[in-house]
């Protein structure tokens, strides 16, 4: 095992476009030290014999044929081909600021083991970034340069999926790639979560993030609105729910309804309220919609808030303030 050494794991499918713009700025990184381990998943297009062309002139570069299918396959193959003491991600489609490896694996050096090293991203495109895409760049550069990322991890995955690094031991605590689950990214971001591996601050731009309309993110049905809610109700119930507290969902809307329907699916009781008025009274899987105030007579309650609206959320965010009740302990937002 190379103690210096960092593993680049890039599965890639179908990105020919892209592929000479990513590798190129791996090549050019201020540190040397590196392989790529690059596993085609399954191209149609040019992509696999880029990359042979690049691993004839690059000896650091190494290709393979994923030996299962899909994303997490890919990583699993990777992984088990790399010989680095330190574990990276990257999309074939993105570019990596040339100094991005040289600043984690010193974050990573000087934290030790225990530590996640992190980059603050840009996202471009050639067709113009929707407001979405900008909001959540702006939210998660606000975590990584706190260092408090996990503060909202109910809310969106809050590690970036191809910028992120950690020490080999690390990813084995956590099972590396061995779950089967997807979006497999926020699924890592919640298992380096339960295994407090700590983010490190940095105000560095580390990676630009691409997007267009046919990334697999946006196309893919493992992506789905769904499997997002789906994984944040498992985790919940399992790291941060107290079974010994009331459990309160406020919202009624699309995504209320979703954790509602799961939660009665699990046998997991709890209250269901929110503030709209047109709902307060109404019967839904069974439940009573009910006023929010009610929860002020509630003794140690717990609340996973589901309203999507900026103005709604800063006025729970208050009212709950105001019963004396602290984010990420008592209240979590879901969106």
């Amino acid at each position: 095992m190379n103690t210096n050494k960092v593993s680049i794991l890039i599965p890639f499918k179908n990105t020919e476009v892209f592929l000479p713009e990513c590798i190129e700025s791996i090549i050019k990184q201020t540190y040397p030290h590196w392989e790529i381990l690059a596993i085609d998943d399954h191209s149609w297009d040019n992509s696999a014999q880029i990359m042979l062309d690049y691993a004839q002139i690059e000896p650091r570069i190494r290709v393979y044929k994923n030996k299962g299918e899909g994303i997490i396959e890919a990583l699993r193959t990777a992984y088990a081909m790399a010989t680095g003491s330190f574990i990276t991600r990257m999309d074939s489609d993105d570019i990596m600021a040339l100094n991005r490896l040289e600043i984690m694996t010193q974050s990573l050096q000087k934290r030790g083991e225990g530590h996640i090293a992190l980059g603050k991203v840009n996202y471009f495109s050639d067709s113009g970034l929707g407001k979405g895409y900008k909001s959540y760049e702006s939210w998660l550069n606000g975590l990584t340069e706190k260092g408090a990322n996990y503060s909202e991890i109910y809310k969106e995955c809050v590690i970036p999926s191809p910028c992120w690094m950690v020490h080999r031991s690390d990813l084995d605590l956590v099972e590396s790639f061995v779950p089967n689950r997807y979006p497999e990214d926020y699924d890592l971001a919640f298992r380096f979560y339960q295994h407090n591996i700590k983010c490190i601050p940095t105000t560095a731009i580390l990676h630009f993030w691409r997007d267009y309309d046919h990334r697999t993110s946006r196309t893919h049905e493992h992506y789905a609105e769904n499997n997002f809610l789906d994984l944040k109700l498992s985790y919940f119930l399992q790291l941060d729910h107290d079974a010994l507290r009331p459990l309160v969902v406020w919202g009624a809307g699309k995504k209320g309804k979703k954790i509602a329907n799961n939660l009665i699916d699990k046998n997991v009781d709890f209250l269901w309220v929110c503030d709209n008025l047109n709902k307060i009274d109404r019967d839904i899987y069974g439940k009573t919609m009910q006023h929010y105030k009610i929860v002020a007579s509630l003794k140690n309650p717990q609340f996973i808030l589901t309203v999507a609206n900026k103005e709604a959320q800063k006025f729970i965010g208050k009212y709950l303030t105001e019963l004396k009740k602290s984010p990420s302990k008592d209240y979590f937002f879901f969106c």
